[in-house]
């Protein structure tokens, strides 16, 4: 064991870490390198309360983004658990700063069949082993928490939990990076985090972002072309997640390995769960829907928990949580999740002290902005399924279309595709203007909305509110001159011309949305061209929302084939691998949306009815 780096803070006096940022004054900072159990050793802070009324218990996190940072977080993020008194322990992953080993991204649970001997479970389970023998004064009981990644690694440590592992709070987790997380949604790419978090992360064992030579990353990546041109122009083979990206362009055994929820499907939970998300994350929303449904078909215990709040990534754990961007809240909704909901939980099953007080889904309804105590998630009393059906005009409403109705189309132009946001769009990490990438889920569609390549269908203004509740799900009936294409529904809420804020009426916010890459309608693992101008329904699960659009607001449905840079651009020619088209394989395209009374376009709700 290599020797052991203690700080101990008394009095007033502040110590700083290693990378210059002050931590807390009424604890002791000790740094060790903990061997896993194939001789790598990862780097390992360790946190103590410098005077220690009680045993106490362990709250570790497992990070990619340098545990060095975290401690000076027990002021701000970790401040009411570390008013509590906790031991907490921040761990680089391997590969990662000053860890050993070598990093993998999203490694899978290992396989003996293989000769895999280590994944992110063994290494949890190797870590809490050696803090249960060597820091003094703990209770024997462990609580891990993360965001994002460290969500995903917290999942990791409940695969094959420790005995003392006795309460975690998986917060943003992704569960599946080609179905619905960070790197694809419906098997289509999602170019700009894709490639900047891929650059950024895999710059080295310290992260680097990628530096773009134009302010608007919209124009870098139309002028970049086809994707196969970001490995031979930049990444040149040094990027060891790019190359899988091009070698699994289809659902295939590397992402199935990578798909968290399966590991859990037929496991009983056995170490109580708070799963955590956010109405307008920008980067895992599928995951934590997925991954506690996955968990509470096995929860006989009823110790597996949701929480689904009016945040960003992360947002719950900073700041007030009083709005996002414009969009007002009515109250800190992120301080009182601190306050009343994560704190106490791990004080309940770490401590044994207070009580629990959760109904099995917590969740904040925007519009109506107040908390909600759901008895199943999604609901089950309390709703009515409906849909909304595009009609003529770029009308939506609850009734049916007639027969003779026909179809709204457009012309996809992969040259001239729709932006994601309002231009210049900047990068997500480090560009020459402050990145916005936390809010563009709150951001008004009105950018898109009239372009004559995006549909929109609006209702007339409400009589009186209407709040849905559950899963939504589009139905879109479509035809294409293509052989390939992808689908963007989003769901919004129009403001009130008249009621509104003036800096806010009329403004147009998404509250659900989603792509599919049509080649994959008939399953994810084998794509399947297009017939072109053969009528093809698609089905696009929007997720879930709890929402109340207020009276006098209009409902609206956006449909559109291009959101760029967020998804990379179809060819609308159907390519095999498309990592590996060709800029002459992009093609036009017309697109059709039918609204008939046989193939009537709509989405899949559930009205609140009391």
């Amino acid at each position: 064991m290599k020797s052991t780096l203690i700080l101990l803070l008394a009095g007033a006096a502040v110590a700083k870490a290693a990378v210059g940022q002050e931590i807390r004054p009424d604890y002791q900072r000790r740094v060790e390198r903990i061997v896993m159990r194939d001789g790598v050793a990862l780097y390992t802070e360790i946190f103590t309360p410098a005077a220690p009324r009680a045993r106490l218990p362990i709250i570790m996190e497992r990070t990619p983004y340098n545990a060095q940072l975290i401690g000076p977080r027990l002021a701000n993020r970790y401040r009411l658990l570390a008013d509590d008194g906790y031991i907490f322990v921040f761990q680089d992953l391997r590969g990662k700063y000053q860890s050993d080993g070598q990093f993998m991204m999203i490694r899978p649970p290992r396989d003996p069949k293989r000769g895999e001997v280590v994944d992110e479970g063994t290494d949890t389970h190797d870590t809490i082993e050696w803090l249960l023998r060597n820091v003094a004064g703990h209770n024997g009981r462990v609580g891990m928490v993360g965001i994002s990644y460290g969500g995903w690694t917290t999942m990791m440590g409940l695969v094959e939990p420790h005995p003392a592992l006795k309460a975690a709070s998986p917060q943003a987790s992704p569960d599946d990076m080609f179905l619905g997380d960070d790197f694809h949604h419906n098997g289509a790419f999602r170019l700009s985090y894709g490639f900047e978090y891929v650059a950024n992360l895999e710059a080295g064992r310290v992260s680097e972002p990628f530096r773009f030579d134009r302010a608007d990353t919209y124009e870098w990546f139309l002028r970049l072309g086809g994707l196969r041109n970001a490995d031979r122009l930049y990444f040149k083979g040094a990027r060891p997640t790019w190359t899988d990206f091009v070698a699994h362009p289809n659902f295939d055994d590397f992402w199935k390995r990578r798909k968290v929820s399966p590991v859990f499907r037929d496991k009983p939970v056995t170490v109580p769960t708070l799963t955590v998300a956010g109405w307008w994350d920008q980067e895992d929303f599928y995951g934590p829907l997925t991954l506690y449904e996955t968990l509470e078909r096995n929860d006989g215990k009823g110790i597996n928990h949701l929480v689904i709040g009016p945040w960003n990534h992360g947002g719950w754990a900073r700041g007030e949580g009083q709005s996002l961007g414009p969009i007002q809240f009515g109250s800190n909704t992120a301080a009182w999740f601190r306050e009343t909901v994560e704190a106490p939980w791990f004080r309940y099953w770490l401590k044994d002290e207070g009580r629990l007080d959760l109904p099995e889904a917590l969740v904040f309804r925007p519009g109506s902005n107040g908390w909600q105590r759901h008895a199943h998630w999604p609901p089950r009393e309390g709703v009515t399924p409906r849909k909304l059906y595009f009609h003529p005009d770029g009308r939506l409403d609850w009734t049916p279309p007639r027969a003779g109705q026909g179809f709204d189309s457009f012309v996809s132009d992969p040259a001239r595709p729709v932006p994601y946001r309002v231009r210049p769009i900047a990068p997500l990490y480090g560009g020459k203007v402050p990145s916005t990438w936390s809010v563009w889920l709150v951001d008004d569609q009105r950018h898109a909305h009239l372009r004559p390549d995006v549909l929109s269908y609006e209702s007339e203004p409400l009589e009186s509110e209407v709040t849905i509740s559950g899963r939504v799900l589009a139905q879109l009936y479509t035809a294409t001159t293509g052989t390939d294409a992808d689908w963007i529904v989003k769901l919004i809420d129009v403001y009130s011309e008249d009621t509104e804020p003036v800096a806010m009426r009329g403004y147009q916010l998404m509250v659900a949305n989603d792509v599919f890459r049509a080649r994959f309608r008939n399953g994810f693992e084998r794509p399947v061209p297009l017939a072109p101008n053969q009528l093809t329904p698609i089905k696009i699960d929007l997720h879930a929302a709890d929402y109340t659009f207020k009276k006098g607001h209009r409902i609206m449905v956006q449909v559109q084939s291009t959101w760029f840079p967020l998804i990379d651009r179809n060819p609308q020619r159907f390519v095999p691998n498309i990592y590996r088209a060709a800029d002459g394989d992009f093609r036009t395209a017309t697109h059709r949306v039918y609204r008939s009374a046989t193939a009537a376009s709509h989405l899949d709700v559930s009205v609140v009815t009391r």
